[in-house]
């Protein structure tokens, strides 16, 4: 057994666990809101990252499209697009997410 690796992990599962500890737990209805809006941010740049690809080789159309502001555009498209997919309900991402920091905090 690596002794090294088991410190590691050991020292990683500590540091959790305190930050953790630090973490309030929800009290109000408006804690458990904000906790479903992270997890739907999440899913939201997880779903633009997952886009970013379809759109790489994407040409602009002539004689209006392409240069530097095309790719700046582009990619504030992608990122409006997997906004809006989280939305909509998204892909299941948000929802387990939520779930599992509901359980972090409960948990402490």
């Amino acid at each position: 057994m690596n002794t090294s690796l088991t410190t590691a992990n050991t020292i990683r599962a500590e540091t959790a666990m305190m930050a953790a500890a630090r973490t309030p737990k929800p009290t109000a209805h408006g804690d458990v809101q904000q906790i479903r809006k992270v997890a739907e941010d999440f899913e939201a740049v997880f779903l633009s990252q997952m886009l970013k690809p379809m759109f790489a080789n994407l040409g602009a159309e002539k004689p209006f499209g392409g240069g530097s502001g095309e790719d700046m555009w582009r990619s504030l498209q992608v990122d409006e697009f997997g906004k809006a997919i989280s939305r909509k309900g998204g892909i299941g991402i948000a929802d387990n997410i939520f779930r599992e920091m509901l359980k972090l905090q409960e948990a402490n």
